[in-house]
C-alpha cells in the first residue's frame, strides 16, 4: 500500500468520528507531518454553525497543539453519511490555515479511496494571504 493510499484509507475512517447531525455530510482527513506522524481530523458541526469545525482544521489543530509545525500532504474525504463523493474540496477558512502552516508544494489528495486526484497548494490558492504578507 502507498503512503497516499494510506493516507485516503485514515481519512475514510476519520470520517465516520463526525459530528454531523445538521448537514449530514462527513468529512474526515489524515495530514501526513514531515517526520512521518500523521494526525486525522473530522467535522464537528454546532447548532450555532460557526462555531463548528472542518476535518482539515481539525488535523491541523490537533498537530500544532503537539507541537507540530511542518506538514507534507493531507488527504481528505466527505460525502453524505453513507457515501464518498468523488471530490471534496477544502473551504476557504481550511485553504487559510493551511496556508499559515504549509507552502506551495503542500498536497492534497482530494477525492476517494482508491480514486483521488493530487493537487499541490499553490493549485488550490494561488494568491494566499501568508504570514510572508506581514513582513514574516
Amino acid at each position: 500500500m502507498t503512503e497516499n493510499d494510506r493516507l485516503m484509507e485514515l481519512a475514510e475512517e476519520a470520517r465516520k468520528n463526525a459530528y454531523v447531525p445538521y448537514s449530514d455530510f462527513r468529512v474526515g482527513a489524515a495530514l501526513l507531518a514531515a517526520d512521518g506522524t500523521i494526525y486525522t481530523g473530522c467535522n464537528i458541526e454546532n447548532a450555532a454553525y460557526s462555531p463548528g469545525n472542518c476535518a482539515e482544521r481539525t488535523a491541523i489543530f490537533k498537530a500544532v497543539s503537539e507541537g507540530q509545525r511542518d506538514f507534507v500532504k493531507i488527504a481528505v474525504v466527505g460525502g453524505k453519511s453513507g457515501e464518498t463523493a468523488d471530490f471534496t474540496a477544502p473551504c476557504g477558512m481550511c485553504r487559510q490555515v493551511i496556508a499559515e502552516f504549509c507552502g506551495p508544494d503542500f498536497i492534497f489528495l482530494l477525492g476517494k479511496p482508491g480514486e483521488y486526484r493530487e493537487y499541490r497548494f499553490s493549485e488550490i490558492l494561488p494568491y494566499a494571504f501568508t504570514p510572508k504578507n506581514l513582513g514574516k
